[in-house]
């Protein structure tokens, strides 16, 4: 399995994508393109004393800078190591595309280079967020502000059939944000939804969620519009922060702390490895013909390893074809 990687997508780029890189041939058995301008990932590759033994190099002289406008990746920016990437992944050379850099440019080239599954509107991105006990998948995640009803049960149908191929839910159950459980709550985008949704037989509809039940495991999948669902990420990686922020100043702020924290160090290591959005890897572009995977744009070594085990699951279960068959039934 061939994984195409954005070598100079994001705040670390190369050196952090390049040792991600690594260290996913290295234990996972992947074979990796890097999309960038080959001359800097040599050098770099040097300097930070990386093996480029056994990946390949698809060399793409520019970077797409996150000020850029996203549709200029088209044209103005169709030699960026993005844009090189984006088109090999659609012409065949590589099995999935994992990219740090802009989300929007991502999001225009995924459409309208790798294209969307036929039946899809339009593509979704997809946050495994940490849960209660178990992780659970958010979407749309903020590509899509304005949605119809239709496109929301898209997302209810791509979001179902990725928590069963990739994240190994027998029967996800699947819940609609909302201001309140009851059938006629929220505006009539959200009744109207509910509706759909509930009629749909191909998804386990469990209903409308509330905000403060999403941490607790009330539902696998979460739909939302690009809007609603692009906050509750936003506010859930703010809590994590200040949740672990606090945590440690709690127990390392006097020497009675440092000595609890020797013997809760495992239930916060445990705590700390749940709410760290490393160990998710990063969001699909769910609805694209072939997996794209987004990652954070502070990604590390780390983050990048875990977005490439992603994309690798996400190529292995066949999650585009499995959709494809779900929209025709």
């Amino acid at each position: 399995m061939r994984i195409i990687v954005d070598a100079f997508g994001g705040d670390h780029a190369p050196h952090e994508i390049l040792k991600g890189a690594r260290l996913a041939a290295n234990k996972l058995g992947v074979e990796i393109t890097l999309a960038g301008d080959e001359s800097q990932i040599r050098a770099c590759a040097a300097s930070c004393r990386v093996s480029l033994a056994g990946m390949d190099i698809l060399h793409a002289p520019t970077v797409f800078q996150m000020e850029y406008e996203p549709a200029s990746i088209l044209k103005e920016h169709s030699d960026s190591s993005m844009s090189v990437g984006l088109k090999a992944l659609a012409a065949g050379q590589g099995d999935a595309f994992v990219s740090a850099g802009s989300t929007g440019a991502l999001l225009v080239g995924g459409t309208l280079l790798v294209k969307r599954i036929r039946g899809v509107r339009r593509a979704a991105i997809a946050a495994v967020l940490p849960g209660n006990t178990v992780p659970f998948l958010l979407l749309d995640a903020g590509a899509n502000s304005e949605c119809t009803a239709e496109m929301l049960e898209n997302f209810a149908l791509l979001g179902s059939v990725y928590a069963q191929k990739v994240l190994q839910i027998a029967n996800p159950r699947v819940a609609l944000a909302n201001i309140g459980t009851e059938e006629n709550k929220g505006d009539p985008l959200r009744q109207e939804t509910f509706r759909s949704l509930k009629a749909n037989t191909k998804i386990n509809f469990i209903g409308n969620i509330e905000a403060r039940e999403i941490p607790n495991g009330g539902a696998d999948v979460i739909v939302a519009d690009g809007f609603t669902g692009n906050i509750i990420l936003k506010l859930y990686e703010g809590m994590g922060k200040l949740m672990t922020g606090k945590l440690k100043k709690m127990f390392l702020g006097n020497p009675l702390g440092w000595v609890a924290a020797v013997f809760a160090a495992g239930g916060i290591l445990k705590l700390k490895r749940q709410m760290d959005y490393k160990e998710y890897g990063g969001a699909p572009l769910l609805g694209l013909s072939r997996p794209v995977i987004k990652a954070h744009g502070s990604s590390d070594a780390k983050a990048i390893f875990h977005a490439i085990r992603q994309a690798k699951q996400c190529a292995k279960s066949n999650l585009a074809q499995v959709i494809k068959e779900n929209l025709k039934a």
